[in-house]
């Protein structure tokens, strides 16, 4: 695959030199920059394409955690830090892998291969539309899920994370909805509400205000979203 391109953050000098001599040990690590704090991590999220964020938790300002939730399309994750009580909520992030100090050199590189593999599926997703129209891989229960197009039902949105129902299972993952929509196919989902995107084809009666789903489920339909909802299901708004 190509470069990934990587970002280092740690508020330790120590901590920075051993992550980036590792990462140049990678021959396909590109290390893009090098930080001290998440504040000047932001400023080249916003402005570089990241592939893969190394980073610490516990920093000064802002800690990795809070900058993790606060960027709206974040890349690939793997946290080093020095404590492991941040483990849970780390995973509950949707992070590659969680990485205790000190780290040994095989442990790092097991935690490169398993980010890479994520990032191949994230980037083949974008660069092979056509390829990877049936399906999207969602990261829940630290594991990437394949999900069908054709079984998914709606998307509910709770705040930092999305609710994805099938009439299998329910998977939750840490996302926008915005980031979610873009991903699946235009021509399938429709947005009704600011919480719900619904399968046009799981769609079984409008009634008023409310949309009901073949799984029986009934959602509300923003009247803002109601022309867009008439519209994808190509019938006359009575």
């Amino acid at each position: 695959m190509s470069t990934i391109k990587c970002l280092i953050i740690d508020d330790e000098p120590i901590g920075r030199e051993i992550t980036e001599n590792f990462a140049k040990h990678i021959h396909f690590l590109e290390v893009v920059a090098v930080c001290e704090d998440a504040l000047e991590a932001m400023d080249i999220l916003e402005n570089t394409q990241i592939d893969l964020l190394l980073t610490d938790i516990q920093m000064p300002k802002i800690n990795g955690l809070e900058l993790v939730s606060s960027l709206p399309s974040p890349p690939i994750i793997i946290f080093i830090t020095a404590h492991d009580k941040f483990a849970i909520n780390s995973f509950e992030l949707g992070v590659a892998d969680y990485l205790l100090k000190p780290v040994a050199f095989d442990r790092f590189l097991k935690a490169i291969n398993k980010a890479k593999l994520e990032i191949e599926i994230r980037k083949g997703a974008s660069l092979n539309p056509n390829k990877s129209s049936e399906h999207i891989f969602i990261k829940a229960n630290n594991k990437l899920n394949k999900i069908n197009y054709s079984d998914i039902l709606y998307i509910e949105s709770l705040k930092d994370y999305i609710k994805i129902f099938t009439a299998e299972e329910v998977l939750i993952t840490y996302s926008s909805m915005k980031a979610i929509e873009e991903k699946l196919p235009l021509m399938q989902f429709v947005r009704i509400h600011n919480s719900y995107l619904v399968s046009i084809k799981a769609v079984k009666a409008v009634m008023g205000n409310t949309v009901e789903l073949t799984n029986e489920v009934s959602l509300p339909i923003s009247k803002s979203r109601k022309d867009e909802l008439f519209a994808a299901l190509d019938i006359n708004n009575q």
